[in-house]
């Protein structure tokens, strides 16, 4: 059955710091604060739409500092939602939070509400990374957080951020490292995108910040993804998610509404490289055995892995095998 968020924007509201990339209401292409009622509104048509499957639904407040709004506001919200999922009807409540916007009396409230994952936004795990970009907390606070929130038998979720203002592919090998030692349940990568009217957009202007290509973070990002899923660690998320707001007002970086993808088919065509090496082929056709739902990552898109085996002299001819995995790849040559 598959997992569904009823999603929920509290843009930009509780965060007291202005970080150089940040322009919430621009990303979710919402600065209206929702009510008790729009949280019961969202819920309501959640469960005309999901019908039975509500049960494996998440009501989540997304906007990434929802335990740094006023008390009573934050109560309110969660109210509203709470019914849903103390009487069984939802699966749960799922937040997204600053790492220094986590204490036990927060957590508590949170606990009574029915709230099951937080997700902290932790971006980087470099002390020097996080003060060039103005986020107000250390990796010491996310780590901290990180163990209150399991502790209390909450799902912790961890979020970060690739190609930041003076980080490196080496400094984000170096987060992710970090970040998967705080066994979390789950992962978001956000390669960093330039919005128009940020500090960052600023620093990209005077060339003082020079974004990731598209295919550079493809590369790393790739690499990553295999990195937690090797550990159980689940990428709920790669890439931004694709919205009007976003395409309108981002003025440079790794942007692509099929970001994953990109990263899964990045990951078998390096797995298609070792299986074409252990096959002995050097050039003309070869049949690739692959599972059947990773037929399009070996194409590739715009057929791009194809292209790149062409040019190494290899014809492809794609087979499907229901024995391999998603990212496992067979190679054999045809006389």
């Amino acid at each position: 059955m598959k997992h569904s968020n009823v999603a929920i924007f509290v843009p930009h509201n509780g965060c007291p710091h202005a970080c150089t990339f940040c322009d919430q209401r621009r990303i979710t292409g919402q600065a209206y604060q929702p009510s008790s009622q729009d949280v019961i509104n969202a819920v309501e048509t959640a469960r005309k739409s999901l019908g039975k499957e509500t049960a494996n639904a998440e009501i989540a407040f997304f906007g990434g500092s929802f335990t740094a709004i006023d008390r009573e506001y934050m109560t309110e919200l969660l109210s509203a939602a709470s019914p849903y999922v103390l009487s069984g009807e939802f699966g749960g409540i799922r937040l997204s939070t600053r790492p220094d916007a986590i204490d036990s009396q927060v957590l508590s409230i949170l606990k009574e509400h029915g709230v099951t994952s937080i997700e902290l936004g932790a971006q980087s795990m470099s002390d020097d990374v996080l003060i060039a970009n103005r986020r107000g907390h250390t990796s010491k606070d996310v780590e901290n957080a990180a163990e209150m929130i399991k502790n209390n038998g909450f799902s912790l979720g961890l979020q970060m951020m690739t190609g930041l203002y003076k980080s490196s592919a080496d400094t984000d090998r170096y987060t992710a490292q970090k970040l998967a030692e705080l066994c979390p349940d789950t992962m978001r990568i956000y390669p960093t995108i330039v919005m128009n009217g940020t500090e960052l957009y600023d620093l990209y202007k005077r060339g003082e910040y020079v974004p990731q290509e598209l295919d550079e973070a493809v590369e790393l990002c790739s690499e990553l993804l295999s990195f937690f899923e090797g550990r159980d660690i689940k990428v709920i998320r790669l890439g931004l998610h694709d919205s009007d707001s976003l395409r309108e007002n981002m003025a440079a970086g790794a942007y692509h509404p099929a970001f994953r993808e990109l990263c899964e088919s990045e990951i078998v065509y390096k797995n298609t490289l070792e299986a074409l090496e252990k096959s002995g082929v050097r050039e003309g056709t070869a049949e690739f055995f692959v599972s059947p739902s990773s037929v399009s990552r070996f194409i590739g898109q715009k057929r791009k892995n194809l292209s790149r085996l062409s040019q190494l002299g290899i014809t492809a001819v794609v087979r499907q095998d229901i024995r391999l995995s998603k990212y496992q790849v067979r190679a054999v040559g045809v006389q």
